[in-house]
């Protein structure tokens, strides 16, 4: 095979100045994307509604403000907390099949949800707190068994780990489900296992910020540092890293966000597997520029979805079906899409 000519000093740089640009039209489309979604919805009259008609309307104005807006935030930090988290475990674990709720973070909160629906009333707290519980009960459980296996490398053995807790869990589910009411809290442990943000609040996003932004913005600030941790174990030793606790530490910082958030939105699938592989192909595999893409990539999908879901139809589309569905499709067409070499 031809090996590929050294691009040098400068056109390092030249590549760089254009990852840079593709991630600050990444954040420009989503602050676009951001205002249209504010403007579309069902009242006064279900299509786009323009600022005037809005402001003109106290009733249309008390809307946006309380109900729309904070629901637009909320599918924004969902698409940047599944999208950042996937991009850094399929980093850490260097496994592109890799997503937040390998390491029984979503289906602990599937399960603390369902056991809050059944036991202890339903409420939105109620079910709130407890899936935020479980599900970072899920990762430490996963660490746990993970550090008491005796064969295998860490990562094979946190790998393993997750899918015995998430097993678990998911059996569990199950279990809540046959016990379940089935006129009253089957129905409502089903709409919230599809996942949805229809009862978004201030309430919620103030909840949900500090517990999305800080593990975020952290990650962002040690994203250089991340490439080091994919490197295997003997290297980084070699490099002075002490790659076991660092890996639990980001790992910890990105499944935090998630925990929240699927606490609030429920089980929202294929984001965090497949928004990492197009940051992947647009902007390089570099976590300096793939990780702040995959956080803009992601709310861009997330609220392009929910803007869908709520907009499309007269009855709101559950949104875990529509991120299966888009991302699914999109999956096909990299599987079926030939590599490109180089810089894409």
């Amino acid at each position: 095979m031809k090996e590929q000519p050294s691009l040098g000093l400068e056109g390092a740089q030249l590549q760089n100045r254009v990852r840079g640009g593709r991630i600050f039209l990444f954040g420009l489309l989503l602050i676009i994307l951001f205002i249209l979604s504010l403007l579309l919805g069902r009242y006064p009259y279900p299509s786009f509604q323009t600022p005037q008609a809005i402001f003109s309307d106290p009733s249309a104005l008390n809307l946006m403000l309380n109900y729309r807006l904070p629901r637009v935030l909320l599918s924004v930090l969902l698409g940047a907390s599944l999208s950042g988290s996937g991009l850094i475990l399929q980093m850490i674990f260097r496994n592109p099949l890799v997503e937040p709720g390998f390491l029984g973070v979503s289906q602990g909160a599937a399960f603390g949800a369902c056991l809050a629906i059944v036991f202890l009333g339903g409420s939105l707290f109620a079910t709130e707190a407890v899936a935020s519980l479980f599900s970072l009960l899920g990762l430490f459980l996963s660490v746990f068994l993970a550090r008491r296996l005796r064969f295998g490398g860490w990562i094979l053995r946190l790998i393993l780990s997750g899918i015995a807790i998430s097993a678990l869990f998911s059996a569990g589910v199950g279990v809540l489900k046959y016990l379940a009411d089935p006129l009253k809290q089957l129905p409502e442990i089903t709409f919230w296992l599809l996942g949805g943000l229809w009862g978004s609040d201030w309430k919620q996003f103030l909840f949900a910020f500090p517990f999305v932004f800080v593990p975020l913005f952290l990650l962002l600030l040690i994203r250089w540092r991340i490439n080091l941790l994919t490197l295997d174990e003997s290297t980084a030793f070699s490099l002075g890293i002490r790659s076991g606790k660092e890996r639990v530490m980001v790992v910890s910082l990105a499944v935090i966000p998630v925990a929240v958030m699927v606490a609030i939105a429920g089980v929202v699938g294929w984001v965090g597997l497949i928004v990492p592989h197009i940051s992947r192909r647009l902007v390089g595999a570099s976590s300096q520029f793939s990780l702040p893409a995959s956080l803009f990539l992601g709310g861009i999908f997330c609220l392009f979805c929910d803007t869908v879901a709520r907009t499309l139809l007269w009855g709101e589309i559950p949104l875990g079906i529509l991120t299966a569905f888009l991302g699914a499709t999109a999956f096909l067409l990299l599987l079926t899409r030939p590599q490109t070499r180089g810089f894409p």
